[in-house]
């Protein structure tokens, strides 16, 4: 089945007819804790890398990861290390953060900038090459779609994986959740069952997404559930090295927030609104959908060092999970 014919009315099932847009799909389509120790997913040297306390407890052989997106930091971060790049150093603490992307959080104890729109780590140059110093980054909370009540996973994208414009059925975040945010009715991220897959022609670490099928109905429910977890809220609301127990977390408090009275036309601004007008219009009319232009920050690495083999007993998802599971 076709991505389009999937999403066709006539297949969507009953507790996603007459949607409204989830506050995790207005988050990645751009708009609007306790301890570390936490689970997460890496894309480090282009490889799906299973994190826990910091520690890499598997890696996985496939090119893509399938999941459910069941919530998104409200803002795409901004994370500023003084240090060059090291693919070889430890994790550790970053000179500065900013939850929001507005202004640094303020546990930083070294502030580049009162604000990020003038912080000379934000200009292109300052860092590798024509780069920015200061990099953007989207935290998402996860579970793997083969076990929706397992453990909530963080996943950290890069500027790379989130703007930009699709290329066929290729999209960065940004671009896919507003594609799905076109569809009619508007399908949320939280209801289906999304792929993540390298793109193998960057060169640099960069994840494309693709909508794979609708969630069951206890599927979803599952993915309502782990939503409202606090492991949920802990992995979009801290740092990956606060994550590892490597840093102190930023003082982003999602817990008792009241739910927005906001419609999604409030929430967004005039550049989305004009991209999923964009998205429409193209699939009205049978053609290519609509690209969406947004700020590109292309992350500078080296060529990643080749990624060594993982023992068959070990590169399933089945296994990873079951390991987890006894832990």
């Amino acid at each position: 089945m076709s991505n389009i014919a999937m999403f066709n009315p006539s297949n969507v099932p009953a507790f996603a007819k007459n949607a409204v847009l989830s506050a995790t799909t207005l988050a990645l389509a751009g708009g609007a804790s306790s301890g570390g120790g936490m689970k997460r997913v890496s894309i480090k040297g282009g490889v799906f890398r299973l994190l826990s306390n910091g520690k890499e407890i598997a890696s996985i052989d496939e090119r893509h990861l399938d999941v459910i997106v069941v919530k998104a930091a409200p803002k795409v971060s901004r994370i500023f290390y003084a240090g060059s790049y090291d693919k070889d150093a430890a994790a550790a603490a970053p000179d500065c953060t900013s939850a929001d992307g507005e202004k640094p959080d303020a546990n930083v104890k070294n502030k580049q900038a009162s604000n990020c729109s003038t912080c000379p780590q934000n200009i292109a140059g300052s860092g590798n090459g024509q780069s920015r110093a200061c990099r953007y980054q989207q935290r998402l909370a996860v579970v793997l779609a083969n076990n929706p009540d397992g453990d909530v996973l963080q996943v950290t994208l890069p500027a790379t994986s989130i703007f930009g414009k699709e290329d066929g059925e290729k999209r960065p975040l940004q671009a896919y959740a507003r594609y799905m945010a076109a569809q009619t009715p508007p399908v949320n991220l939280d209801a289906i069952v999304t792929r993540m897959k390298f793109d193998t022609q960057a060169e640099s670490p960069k994840i494309v997404f693709a909508p794979v099928r609708w969630l069951t109905d206890a599927e979803y429910e599952t993915a309502q559930n782990q939503a409202n977890s606090k492991d949920a809220e802990k992995a979009v609301a801290v740092t990956p090295a606060f994550a590892d127990g490597v840093a102190s977390p930023a003082p982003l408090a999602l817990s008792g927030k009241a739910p927005s009275t906001k419609t999604f036309g409030d929430l967004l601004d005039e550049d989305d609104a004009q991209a999923i007008a964009e998205v429409k219009a193209t699939k009205a009319k049978k053609a290519k959908a609509a690209e969406v232009e947004a700020e590109e920050e292309p992350e500078v690495r080296k060529a990643a060092a080749k990624v060594e083999s993982v023992p068959a007993k070990k590169n399933k998802l089945a296994d990873i999970v079951a390991d987890w599971d006894d832990e």
